[in-house]
C-alpha cells in the first residue's frame, strides 16, 4: 500500500507520515487490494484536520476528522474508514451472494427556492464518472456516506443519480429528453 501523505499549513514529520500510514495499515484485511492512499493533513486555527480518500475498485472511501490533536484526527478518521472498509465488504459479499436488486423509486420533486433566500454555491467538486449499475452506484453513494450519487449507467450510457428516500429505500432519477 502506498500512503501518500502530505500536509497543508502543517509539517509533514516523518514521524507523522509513520504513524498514518502504520494506522491505515490495519484497512488492509478488509481490502487488501489497496494500492494508494490519499492523506491530506491541514491545520485550520486550533483544529487538526485530516482528510483520507481510498480508490478501491472503481469506488471511493473517504473520510474525514478533526481534533485539536493531529494524531487523535489520525484514529478517528482510521477508525471511520474501518466503519466504511466493513460495509463495502459486507455490501459486497451480500451483493453477490444474493444479487439483489435495488427498486428503482418515483423521481423527486422539485423545490423552488423562496424568492427572498439567495441561491449560493459554496462549493464545487470535479469527478471522474464510471459506468456502473444503479446498485453498484447506491452502494458507492452509502460507502461516502451521501444522500444522492451520480453516475453514468452502464446500460443506458446515460447520466443517473440514485438517491435515498425518507422512507429509508432507493431512488433512481433517469433523464427523460
Amino acid at each position: 500500500m502506498n500512503v501518500q501523505v502530505r500536509g497543508k499549513n502543517i509539517e509533514v514529520t516523518p514521524a507523522l507520515k509513520e504513524y498514518a500510514e502504520k494506522r491505515l495499515s490495519k484497512l488492509e484485511k478488509y481490502l487488501p487490494k489497496i494500492d494508494v492512499v490519499h492523506v491530506t493533513l491541514l491545520v485550520e486555527g486550533d483544529l487538526h484536520k485530516t482528510e483520507v480518500t481510498i480508490p478501491v475498485a472503481g469506488y471511493l472511501l473517504r473520510g474525514e476528522e478533526e481534533s485539536p490533536d493531529m494524531y487523535s484526527s489520525i484514529d478517528l478518521v482510521v477508525d471511520k474508514l474501518e466503519r466504511q472498509a466493513k460495509k463495502y465488504k459486507e455490501k459486497l459479499y451480500a451483493r453477490f451472494k444474493n444479487n439483489k436488486n435495488i427498486a428503482a423509486g418515483e423521481q423527486s420533486a422539485e423545490t423552488t427556492p423562496e424568492p427572498d433566500n439567495e441561491i449560493k454555491i459554496v462549493k464545487s467538486k470535479r469527478f471522474a464518472i464510471k459506468p456502473m449499475s444503479p446498485e453498484e452506484a447506491a452502494m458507492q453513494m452509502e460507502l461516502l456516506g451521501h444522500s444522492f450519487f451520480v453516475f453514468t449507467n452502464a446500460d443506458t450510457e446515460e447520466i443517473n443519480v440514485v438517491y435515498k428516500r425518507r422512507d429509508g429505500k432507493y431512488g433512481l432519477i433517469e433523464p427523460e429528453v
